[in-house]
Order: structure tokens, then sequence, then C-alpha cells
């Protein structure tokens, strides 16, 4: 693995083109890494460091679905949302971008000195801080601009009411970017700041494939599905595909099939790693 600082600056045509057109880019970034990484279609996935279950699901399969698409993940390398962020992206193959509030030879959290190794092999780490610069409480909102300033659209996974990633979702509504916001659970906490998002405007992601059809990159079903999915199975996978989140209710009286059976199908559905059922609802994660 290849730990060499490099920099860019405004100047240089290596420069990530989409950064430069925010109001106020950095004039140097310090890297480790493939910076042109950078100057691929990217999204931004942030949200809460304290992160539910649901909050890190969501992070993890919003980011592993646009992975498997060839888009770039971008996050901040943080406890919670944006650690599983990256993990999903590392899972699909694309490779990922950590946005840091330090110096790129610094690793914070020291919990994520694993995470950063996986994140180096193919990947970029990128600050606009020098080597040495410790991480402090100013570093982390001003970074939260990179993270949207490098991304075509940022998704809020989960935020609570004081979430840092509040601060990238109003950032990247500065720069002109889409900003996406994954409903949660209106009785949780750490649902209500991506939940106001969604009140003041942003987009509700309600679909992992929704983002990407808004990319112009079209979402369809595995072409393996009918190898690995029965006639039934992929009966209650394409209603739910077609339809959002639904209830074993709900997809009972769209497929008229007996409420046992659709229930026995989501457990097959889940096992195969097609589908997740979480508070009720079935929600398609690929």
């Amino acid at each position: 693995m290849n730990e060499l600082i490099k920099t860019v600056t405004m100047g240089d045509t290596q420069y990530p083109p989409l950064l430069r057109t925010i109001p106020d880019p950095p004039e140097v970034l310090y890297y480790i890494g493939d910076l042109s990484i950078a100057s691929r279609r990217a999204v931004a996935i942030v949200g809460s460091r304290h992160a539910s279950e649901y909050g890190k699901w969501a992070s993890y399969n919003a980011a592993k679905r646009l992975s498997e698409s060839g888009v770039v993940v971008v996050s901040g390398m943080a406890e919670g949302c944006d650690s599983f962020a990256h993990q999903g992206a590392l899972e699909g193959n694309t490779p990922t971008i950590a946005v840091l509030g330090c110096g790129p030879d610094i690793c914070y959290p020291r919990s994520a000195a694993r995470l950063r190794e996986k994140i180096l092999y193919g990947g970029l780490l990128l600050s606009e801080y020098p080597p040495g610069t410790r991480p402090a409480l100013f570093t982390f909102p001003a970074r939260n601009r990179i993270i949207s300033g490098l991304s075509a659209a940022t998704i809020v996974a989960e935020a609570g009411i004081s979430s840092g990633s509040l601060i990238t979702a109003e950032r990247a509504a500065e720069q002109g970017r889409e900003v996406y916001a994954i409903p949660g659970n209106i009785n949780r906490k750490n649902s209500v700041g991506a939940n106001k998002l969604i009140r003041d405007g942003a987009k509700p992601l309600v679909l992992l494939s929704d983002i990407l059809e808004d990319m112009g990159i079209s979402w369809t079903a595995d072409e393996t599905d009918k190898a690995e999915l029965s006639e039934d199975e992929r009966r209650v996978f394409k209603v739910v595909r077609e339809n959002g989140e639904l209830s074993i209710e709900d997809v009972a009286i769209l497929t008229k099939m007996p409420i046992s059976t659709v229930t026995a199908i989501v457990t097959i559905l889940e096992m195969k790693g097609r589908i997740s059922f979480y508070s009720g609802k079935i929600i398609i994660i690929h």
C-alpha cells in the first residue's frame, strides 16, 4: 500500500472538476491514493456517528448498490453511518473516497485503522489540511463542503437534530447539488434530522434504485433472477420493487397470495439477500 502524500492545487488540471465549481474550493488538497477517482461520478453518503442498526443498514446498502453500479461513494470515515457507507462501497467493488477533518497521515478515529487500510487499496484519502494537522471542532464542518462538493448528490442516511451530516446537506444545497434523505422512524431521535430534511424539500430515498434512475443509470432486475428465485419469489420481489416499501399485508393484497405464503417468501428472500424486513416493512436491497 502506497502512503505517499501528494498535493494538488486549483491550478492543476488534475484538481477534481466538480469541486472546483463550489463557492469556496480548497486552494490545496493533500491526498493519498488515486486522485483520478475524485473526477468520477460520485455520491456522498453521510449520517449519524451514533447510528442505529437501521442507519447502519441504510448506509451500507445504499453505498453497496451505488458502488455496484460504478458510482464512487464519498464519506468522512467517521464512526457510524460514514464507516458503514465506506464498507458498503468496498463490498460493491468501486473505489471509495474518504474526506478527512485532519491531515491525511492521521487516522481519526483510531477505530477506523482497518477501514483506512481497505480504502487505500485502490481508493483515496483526501484533506485540505497538511500532514500533521490534528482534528479539531472546526475542521469537520469545514471538510463537509468538500464531501458534498465532490458529489453530484448527497444522501443523509440517518441524522439527529444536531447531526453534523445536516451541515453536509446544507452545503450540498448551497452548491446546487441534489439532497436525498432516507426516511426514518418518527419516534426515534436519530431520525428527526433526516425526516426534517424531507419536510424541508430533500428528496425521500424510498427505494435504493431511485437515485440511480435520477442519475440516468438504469436499474433492472439481475439477469440471474430466474435462476435464483422461484416464480412466487419473483412475484413478491417485483411487487415490492415497483411499489416501494410494503407490509406483508400489502404484498398479500397485491399478489393475491395468502399472508402465510407471503411471510414464508419474505423469509426466503431475506436469506437470499434480496430484501430486508424492518419495522414491519419490506425493503429491496439488491
